[in-house]
């Protein structure tokens, strides 16, 4: 079974302000904390958007 102990604590606050940003991006309302009653569709569309933003520097730091 997975852990969700952060390898390093301290980016748990970078993460979730990422999080939010990616929401905001696509239109979902993330409250802090528990986010349960969203969809499905909304929870990977946050997803998907925070992969695609990491893809997207990834490349623009390769140049």
């Amino acid at each position: 079974m997975a852990s969700k102990k952060n390898v390093v604590p301290e980016a748990r606050e970078a993460l979730d302000r990422f999080k939010m940003e990616a929401a905001s991006e696509v239109g979902v309302n993330l409250k802090q904390g528990y986010n349960g009653d969203l969809t499905s569709k909304q929870a990977g569309s946050v997803g998907g958007q925070m992969v695609k933003k990491m893809i997207q520097s990834y490349e623009q730091n390769m140049k």
